[in-house]
């Protein structure tokens, strides 16, 4: 489209007057043109800052990061393991909440933060019973347990007449001492020069592996005599005659094995056996070869008593109960408790304290050095009700 144009006198062409519309679009014009050339300065500007800094920085000698807040206390440790030198230790200021009042000037260290997590982080992933007892952190050598075992009592009355005395309800305290879980590895000083050596991961996958199978040993079957008391080891007793102090039990009906008529009836003897209240909170705890034997029982219609879990990570079940596979429970065999049921988050409880040691000894195993790492924890049944067992005999 032209612009209108007209003839002014003397024959020269005047252009028409602009609309409003041809000055916003040049208005727009100015204004992009503006902003064009502000942006090309910006850049420019930027261009010659970054050429600065990057001529500053490779001439300026390389300084720590905010990223590598650890460095200090990992370099120190490393330090430490290797040479024996505390030195970069004692001079750490660490925070108070990272600290244990538990540990004293004894020559002990805390093993650093990265190591403490590694070695929880394996001890929750270990067929151990932790998994569904309930496990406490304490600060002091022993851990009460209070329980209310009897009941108060109760009777009808009369509008007129006299009320009895009821039953009075009395409180029982379980202690559960802690005792000390220690590992002893080793490793050549040579082997510990070698900065290619990953001496925490060593370190922690050592004394995990250790104080996972004591600790779950002990809580099955430990005798309390500088260990846990495991629940296996408490008297047990025919379900029917149950009473505080013990654990209750009902039977299978054959030496050794399940009842070859109805083999599924004893395991839901087990379960019903349990109080209402515990049911709830139920499971199963065998270790692999019973689970292989009850992996094959059908119920009357055919139908297996065992289901896999439906999500990774979930366990199977049985019974609608899920299972807990610990290799510390004993075999199938004659007059075994091979399997356990109840509700272990109020049956059994674990107490531990939350720090870990470590102490560095370069002189009992030369050319070796020894890493003495130590923690305190302890167990013991803290509800007598909570937990039943299937004998696998006649009686």
């Amino acid at each position: 489209m032209t612009t209108p144009e007209t003839t002014a006198r003397g024959g020269t062409l005047v252009p028409a007057p602009l609309t409003a519309a041809d000055e916003v679009k040049t208005a727009l014009a100015g204004l992009v043109e503006d902003i064009t050339q502000r942006l090309e300065k910006q850049e420019e500007r930027l261009t010659m800052l970054d050429r600065k800094s990057t001529y500053t920085q490779s001439r300026r000698p390389a300084l720590a990061t905010s990223a590598d807040a650890d460095a200090p206390h990992e370099k120190a440790f490393n330090a430490y393991l290797r040479t024996g030198e505390d030195d970069g230790l004692r001079g750490l200021t660490l925070e108070g909440k990272a600290m244990s009042t538990a540990v004293a000037g004894d020559g002990g260290y805390l093993v650093d933060p990265q190591t403490s997590e590694t070695v929880k982080s394996v001890l929750r992933s270990t067929a151990s019973i932790r998994q569904v007892a309930n496990v406490v952190s304490v600060e002091a050598t022993t851990f009460d347990v209070l329980i209310d075992s009897t009941e108060v009592g109760a009777g009808w009355a009369s509008e007129t007449g006299s009320v009895s005395e009821t039953g009075t309800p009395t409180i029982e305290r379980i202690s559960i001492p802690l005792h000390e879980l220690n590992a002893l590895p080793k490793a050549s000083q040579r082997l510990l020069d070698d900065s290619a050596f990953d001496i925490e991961g060593w370190l922690a996958g050592r004394i995990a592996d250790t104080f996972a199978q004591s600790e779950a040993a002990a809580f099955i079957s430990g005798d309390g005599v500088d260990k846990p008391t495991g629940f296996l080891t408490h008297p047990t007793v025919d379900q029917d005659a149950w009473a505080w102090g013990s654990l209750g039990y009902v039977v299978t009906g054959e030496n050794g094995d399940f009842s070859s008529a109805n083999p599924a009836d004893a395991i839901v003897d087990l379960v019903y056996s349990l109080g209402a209240r515990y049911r709830a909170n139920g499971a199963f705890v065998m270790n692999s070869k019973t689970a292989g034997a009850v992996r094959k029982i059908k119920d009357a219609d055919g139908r297996f008593l065992w289901s896999d879990g439906l999500a990774a990570g979930e366990p199977a079940r049985l019974l609608g109960y899920p299972v807990l596979i610990a290799e510390d429970m004993p075999d199938v065999a004659a007059d075994a408790f091979a399997i356990a049921f109840g509700d272990f988050s109020a049956g059994y409880t674990i107490a531990e304290r939350p720090d870990l040691r470590i102490l560095r000894d370069p002189f009992s195993a030369k050319p070796n050095v020894l890493f003495y790492a130590t923690k305190r924890v302890g167990g013991d049944v803290s509800d007598f009700a909570a937990i039943k067992l299937l004998k696998f005999g006649a009686s």
